[in-house]
């Protein structure tokens, strides 16, 4: 939501200084990449800190950054150059439409949950809710019990 936030206002902000709409894009959405970076770092995927930080946010600037700044560029295209949307209307959309991918890269490559040693990475299933469920815990482990059991 806030990467959301810092999106739009950088793109207002270019925007109005005459930046061309497509080029106020491609820096506002590195933008709120490297400022999501740190909020998922510190936030989101707080429990799995990353071996090398720098490591993360490259693979971070592939998956979500790469992503993000295709889809964003190709959407504002379409929805601004050829449907002729207000760039910050069509952002918006455009924000809407790539943020389940993200997260979906975020939270299975960038910042996946690491196997404990000893554990069977079979032995991981996940949820269509994405809670995993493990088998064989060992005590530094923590279970958290998924909301919906799709097995009833």
């Amino acid at each position: 939501m806030l990467g959301a936030v810092v999106q739009l206002a950088v793109l207002a902000l270019l925007t109005r200084l005459s930046v061309h709409y497509l080029i106020a894009t491609a820096i506002a959405v590195e933008t709120a990449v490297l400022h999501n970076y740190f909020w998922h770092l510190r936030w989101t995927w707080l429990d799995r800190p990353p071996a090398s930080r720098w490591g993360a946010l490259l693979r971070f600037n592939l998956a979500n950054g790469a992503v993000s700044l295709l889809s964003n560029l190709v959407l504002m295209r379409v929805f601004t150059g050829w449907l002729g949307m207000p760039v910050i209307a069509a952002n918006l959309l455009a924000i809407g439409i790539t943020s389940v991918v993200n997260f979906f890269l975020g939270d299975r490559w960038v910042f996946a949950r690491p196997v404990e040693p000893g554990q069977d990475p079979s032995k991981i299933r996940i949820y269509s809710g994405g809670v995993p469920e493990v088998e064989n815990l060992n005590e530094s482990a923590v279970l958290v019990q998924p909301i919906v059991d799709p097995d009833r």
